[in-house]
């Protein structure tokens, strides 16, 4: 009866692997799996074995009808699989689409290029938020009532006392508010400003400053830390320069200037960023003791600082979204 288990189970292994749908599956099935097929025959010839033998045939029969099931379980699974994914109108000759993978926008890829600079020389990244009080962005940084930034022809209001931020500077506010010196980070972020849209300003752009504070800090690291970060973002060829500035909560401030020359142009200093050391006062407002503590802030817009380096002549053109201006990053 052991040579009729085997035969049973060739005979099923040379036929299920020839099955190609699920009608002559359901035969293969009646054939060997049900209350007439092969193995429930097999089974019934069991008390005809010896009584010696039966434990060995029984177990031998038990094996051979959960093959059996497995296998046919698989094929079915299989079968029926394909039977779903079968489109009548799939034409598989027809070649195939090329698949068109997004990529990073240039304001996104500038940005993180700036980012992983800073955080390669010890800088930590914040975040605040976008929605500010008078209090953040203006007043704890040194900006008197009348000053024109606060007139509604530069800043978004939203209440009296909210508004749009217009720098990402109130960032270091909390910063410094939250935490205590020694502090190293850069605050990326979108800022807003009700300006007239034209080829060199919009109403939303984006700016990255940082800030330093500690004890002995000097105007010659914040010199230091500015020329290391241009000519790593604009090779070290790049000719720059500084020139004395005034911003309200800074002092002494400046601004950096790079050389751009375009093709076929004639070549202009160009003002990249701001910066300076962080006025005493402002770092009372938060509750740092300037007797102490001394820092440099700085800060620069993403938008031109793509401009500049990519050639790009209209700020515009960064948030039309056409394809084929962006595919060209």
């Amino acid at each position: 009866m052991l040579n009729e288990i085997d035969e049973t189970r060739k005979s099923f292994d040379e036929i299920i692997v020839t099955v190609d749908n699920l009608d002559a599956l359901e035969q293969l099935r009646v054939k060997f799996l049900s209350r007439k097929g092969s193995v429930s025959q097999l089974f019934d010839s069991l008390k005809d074995a010896p009584k010696d033998e039966k434990p060995k045939v029984g177990q031998a029969l038990n094996q051979l009808k959960i093959y059996i099931q497995s296998k046919f379980d698989e094929r079915k699974e299989k079968l029926e699989g394909g039977a779903r994914n079968l489109d009548p109108n799939l034409d598989l000759s027809l070649p195939g689409r090329k698949q068109i993978l997004g990529s990073k926008h240039i304001l996104t890829q500038t940005l993180d290029e700036i980012m992983n600079i800073f955080k390669g020389i010890g800088f930590s990244v914040s975040e605040g938020p976008e929605l500010e009080s008078d209090y953040y962005n203006f007043e704890a940084l040194n900006f008197p009532a009348d000053h024109p930034a606060r007139d509604m022809q530069d800043t978004f209001f939203v209440t009296e006392e909210f508004l749009l931020r217009t720098h990402t500077s109130p960032v270091q506010v909390r910063l410094m508010t939250e935490r205590k010196p020694p502090l190293r980070s850069i605050m990326p972020g979108k800022v807003f400003r009700n300006e007239a849209i034209s080829a060199k300003s919009y109403c939303l752009f984006h700016q990255v400053e940082g800030l330093y504070v500690d004890t002995d800090v000097t105007f010659a690291e914040l010199k230091g830390t500015l020329v290391a970060f241009v000519k790593q973002f604009y090779g070290e060829d790049i000719p720059y320069r500084f020139r004395a500035s005034f911003f309200p909560f800074t002092e002494p401030s400046a601004e950096m200037d790079v050389w751009w020359q375009p093709k076929g142009k004639e070549g202009r200093w160009l003002e990249i960023l701001g910066c300076g050391m962080v006025d005493p006062q402002v770092l009372m407002n938060v509750g740092i003791d300037p007797e102490k503590y001394t820092g440099y802030a700085f800060g620069m817009g993403i938008e031109r600082t793509a401009m500049r380096k990519y050639g790009i002549d209209d700020i515009r053109t960064l948030f039309d979204n056409d394809k084929r201006f962006l595919t060209q990053f």
